[in-house]
């Protein structure tokens, strides 16, 4: 239901700005806050956006289905749009998602989804903060986060990538979660061994490793560089760091040696050494992540003092 009204709504801003914006899968944590905020939810029992009896989304061939008629809106030859264009494109998604009911029966009472969203789940889209570090703009006031995943065209309040730390070592021990948004396509990120951290000489590592570059990487634990502002900008400048994925960051451990990770839960199954978690040094948040997104209530003083809540 999150992820339909996301491509809708990215329908309508790529319409508006002439096909100059990015239209795919991607997106930022603050969409499913946006979303619930607009449209509200509803349980996956009731809409699963699984038809014909599949059992997993696949959403390639409808993304290709709904981009080349996105497209093709744009090249008529008058120019002008026919707003006709939302109906039909709200049909092809009833026709791979299925039709989303305008109201729905949960545990003896009706709802609708805004309904649903207030009554049940009951969370204040504006309880949430989203958080992005580059140096191009000041620490301390609202950023645009410049990546084509931002098709919202979201604001966010700039820190100092150090203060991903803080805000993220607080809300775990004041017993919430972060959203996180991250760089994911270095091979110092281990999926198959369920950790991620930055080596010294990080950029020497650069695309699939060697059996003797595995072996070194993740035998055993690795000395991190330190991460300044210029070091961690210049992989936003340089396009090394990338908006690639988001996850879900629930816990704290230690290594052998006593150095702390995240416990980060990911969406692409169980396969890997962890059973779909992955642990995260600290230091790789602080070079390769995107933005954090938490609950304000979760934000240690140090940071609301800063901030206008």
């Amino acid at each position: 239901f999150t992820a339909r009204n996301s491509y809708f709504e990215k329908a309508q801003n790529y319409i508006r700005m002439g096909g100059s914006v990015n239209y795919g899968d991607g997106g930022e944590p603050h969409d499913a806050v946006n979303m619930y905020a607009k449209y509200g939810t509803m349980p996956e029992s009731v809409y699963t956006g699984l038809i014909n009896g599949a059992t997993k989304h696949n959403f390639n061939k409808m993304q290709k289905s709904l981009k080349a008629m996105l497209d093709s809106i744009l090249k008529v030859p008058s120019g002008k749009v026919d707003i006709a264009w939302k109906k039909n494109f709200n049909d092809t998604l009833d026709a791979y998602l299925g039709k989303v009911p305008e109201t729905f029966e949960y545990e003896g009472k009706t709802y609708t989804p805004l309904s649903f969203a207030k009554e049940r789940v009951g969370l204040n889209p504006d309880d949430y903060i989203e958080f992005i570090s580059q140096n191009n703009t000041p620490y301390w006031k609202m950023a645009m986060m410049m990546i084509p995943d931002n098709w919202a065209f979201q604001w966010c309040w700039n820190i100092p990538s150090s203060d991903f730390i803080t805000i993220i070592d607080y809300a775990l021990k004041s017993g919430y979660t972060v959203a996180w948004a991250t760089d994911v396509s270095e091979p110092y990120f281990s999926w198959p061994n369920g950790v991620a951290f930055v080596p010294e000489n990080p950029e020497k590592y650069r695309g699939r490793l060697t059996k003797e570059e595995k072996l070194f990487l993740f035998g055993n634990p690795k000395q991190e560089p330190i991460i300044t502002a210029e070091f961690r900008q210049q992989g936003i400048e340089n396009n090394s760091t990338t908006d690639d994925h988001d996850m879900h960051i629930v816990g704290l451990a230690k290594d052998q040696n006593g150095k702390e990770y995240y416990i980060v839960k990911n969406s692409w199954g169980e396969s890997n050494d962890y059973k779909g978690f992955i642990y995260v040094s600290k230091a790789y948040v602080q070079y390769k992540s995107i933005g954090v997104m938490v609950n304000k209530k979760a934000l240690p003083k140090s940071i609301t003092s800063k901030i206008k809540l």
